[in-house]
């Protein structure tokens, strides 16, 4: 229960310091606004400094420069993207519960296949895969949220490509929820960091296929919140002689990426494409290097952003750059003044598992088990009297 008698005076206090926070945001703003344009053609500079910077602070995540100024901004391209085929994915799950009357765990995968040259409406594709008994306990320990999560976004990607690979057209567009970088359980313990590297080799495995078969791949992410960009230009400040102390003191802290481009790009316009420069790099090499550019899919007046995260095959395909741009704008705008791709919403529809059908598979599974004579230990008494 909360008590609005103390939180009360923390709003209060919160509101009187908002102002004065604002100002100060205000003005770091403008002046990274500045900086943009000042460095906006700086591009080998910038790179070479990225480089001597992340020999310096290990962790650095920023963006990098690659081809384009870096205030550049794209207008929507002149291309009929309702022609272009496109499969959105997108995940959910189950997750083990200790106080739960039976031990297990699911990965649902769903994903909407549009493919106009095949005259047919999008098409539903669904895969759920339920995991118990010793798949609980990868390492010795209970798997954990993180852990699920991990093979979600792995499933995500490889059921992408089974999908190209059948896909009764060429030159697909794949998209998915959130960024394309993988994130999981980097544990220190060997147990877990194994688990990570082989979802990782599979994950990288299905963005290869990706390629081989001349799809592309992208992901969405919605409302971003990230200062790559805004990293970018502490790194243009900060003294060579003393990179690691600079970029310590964060110059910019509160302000983000949204400030730089919300008001430099016009709806339907893409921002310049960065690389992405982070402790993943290695293992993204080649074709397959991260990098990311920002797109407003708002309204004159009534900007929104989001970040779309690429791979290199796709950086530097013009035609798959292009026809991805189109494919985003289309798609946000049919849901009006929400802009958000319809075909990943839809994916996200067919994948998400309800209350109600986890309790429906808890209960088939309990039946299962007792028809079978095998004891079932039931939910915890934590959980029996929450439930009361």
């Amino acid at each position: 229960m909360l008590d609005f008698r103390q939180v009360r005076a923390q709003v209060q206090e919160m509101g009187q310091n908002a102002p004065l926070r604002e100002e100060r945001l205000r003005a770091l703003r403008q002046r990274a606004n500045g900086l943009l344009d000042e460095h906006a053609e700086a591009l080998e500079a910038l790179r070479e400094k990225v480089r001597l910077a992340s020999r310096q602070v290990p962790g650095l995540r920023c963006a990098r420069p690659e081809n384009e100024i870096l205030n550049l901004h794209i207008p929507a391209p002149g291309i009929p993207a309702a022609d272009i085929p496109v499969i959105a994915a997108d995940g959910s799950q189950i997750n083990p519960d200790r106080h739960a009357p039976v031990a297990y765990y699911l990965v649902n995968v769903g994903a909407i296949c549009h493919f106009p040259a095949a005259d047919s409406a999008p098409k539903e594709w669904v895969r759920s895969r339920l995991h118990y008994g010793d798949d609980l306990y990868p390492g010795g320990s209970l798997i954990s949220e993180g852990a699920v999560a991990l093979q979600r976004d792995v499933a995500e990607r490889r059921a992408l490509l089974e999908l190209v690979a059948e896909a009764p057209q060429s030159g697909v567009i794949t998209l998915t929820d959130g960024p394309l970088e993988l994130w999981g359980a980097k544990g220190r313990d060997e147990a877990s960091g194994g688990n990570f590297r082989r979802a990782l080799e599979s994950y990288l495995e299905a963005l290869r296929g990706l390629h081989a078969l001349g799809a592309a791949a992208a992901g969405y992410v919605d409302k971003p919140r990230a200062d790559l960009v805004v990293r970018l230009l502490e790194v243009a400040l900060a003294p060579e002689g003393n990179l690691r102390q600079a970029l310590k003191e964060r110059t910019f802290l509160g302000v983000t990426d949204w400030a730089l481009f919300a008001h430099r790009l016009g709806p339907g316009e893409r921002s310049a494409v960065f690389g992405l420069q982070s402790q993943s790099e290695q293992d993204y090499d080649g074709a397959l290097g991260l990098h990311f550019f920002y797109l407003n899919v708002g309204r004159k007046g009534n900007p929104w952003l989001a970040r779309v995260e690429i791979p290199r095959w796709v950086a530097d395909d013009r035609r798959m750059l292009e026809q991805l741009h189109a494919v985003l704008l289309y798609q946000a705008r049919m849901l009006g003044e929400r802009a958000y791709p319809y075909l990943l919403h839809r994916a996200h529809e067919v994948a998400v598992v309800r209350r109600e059908e986890q309790e429906q598979l808890t209960t088939m599974i309990l039946l299962e088990l007792r028809r079978r004579g095998v004891d079932v230990e039931g939910k915890s008494h934590k959980q029996g009297v929450k439930d009361l």
